[in-house]
């Protein structure tokens, strides 16, 4: 049901690849700007920036769709009442309705990914395992983004109207993510900052395996780091919901 909600406006979602493609344009030529004609920067050579830039914006439109929940909407409309209703778990159905607005994306992705890379820059994993750990960050990367998404939406039961905090949310992730800059050029405090927070998770550890910023024992360290998030951030919904569903005012029956 997702995934068919955010195909149904074909233009609207189409348009949003479009300026994927923007992005990648744009991104290149600041990351060129800054490097000015120097081979590399703090030991990371152009070509391995621009491939980082390409890839995470592609993987940013992947992991981050529009809307992000459809919670919000179903708590104003107060459609809430039937999901309470179904033999499956209220938080199992808004995870799996995320999940399927995210997989929405696919498609489109197939279509722009050459135009994304022709663009923008790849850059060829060094071995099968790049590509083995990559996949496994993906796929860990995307559940600890929508248990983040799944806890924003939850406020929904105290605000009813989410549209701000959404977008305040979505600029400190995408910059605290590494999906802006990576993490290897960010200063030191606000690095920090970054490693503590489960954002870079979500962008920059797949990336990074992909590119071998990442090898060999800290791979399994930063997969490592990613269950752990999902295990805290499951714990954190599990809380959350208990104290929204007290909330919930039903009338009429």
């Amino acid at each position: 049901m997702g995934y068919r909600t955010a195909t149904a406006y074909r233009g609207s979602y189409l348009l949003t690849f479009a300026t994927l493609l923007l992005q990648i344009f744009l991104m290149k030529a600041v990351w060129t700007g800054v490097y000015a004609q120097r081979e590399e920067v703090g030991g990371v050579t152009l070509d391995t920036m621009i491939a980082y830039a390409t890839l995470a914006a592609v993987q940013y439109r992947l992991l981050n769709p529009m809307p992000s929940s459809p919670i919000p909407q179903r708590v104003r409309e107060g459609k809430v009442a039937v999901d309470l209703l179904r033999p499956v778990g209220f938080l199992s159905q808004m995870l799996a309705a995320q999940v399927g607005i995210a997989l929405a994306a696919l498609p489109a992705i197939a279509i722009a990914l050459p135009f994304a890379l022709l663009v923008g820059g790849a850059q060829a994993p060094s071995s099968a395992w790049s590509i083995v750990g990559y996949s496994i960050a993906l796929l860990l990367g995307m559940l600890v983004n929508q248990l983040l998404y799944l806890i924003l939406a939850l406020v929904a039961f105290w605000t009813l109207e989410t549209t701000g905090i959404d977008m305040m949310y979505r600029f400190a992730a995408q910059f605290l993510s590494g999906a802006l800059v990576p993490l290897w050029f960010m200063p030191g405090t606000i690095k920090a900052l970054a490693e503590l927070l489960p954002f870079q998770a979500t962008s920059y550890t797949p990336v990074a395996i992909y590119l071998d910023e990442i090898q060999g024992a800290a791979i399994t360290r930063a997969l490592g780091v990613q269950l752990m998030w999902i295990l805290v951030l499951s714990g954190l919904a599990a809380l959350v919901w208990s104290r929204a569903k007290r909330r919930i005012v039903l009338q009429g029956g």
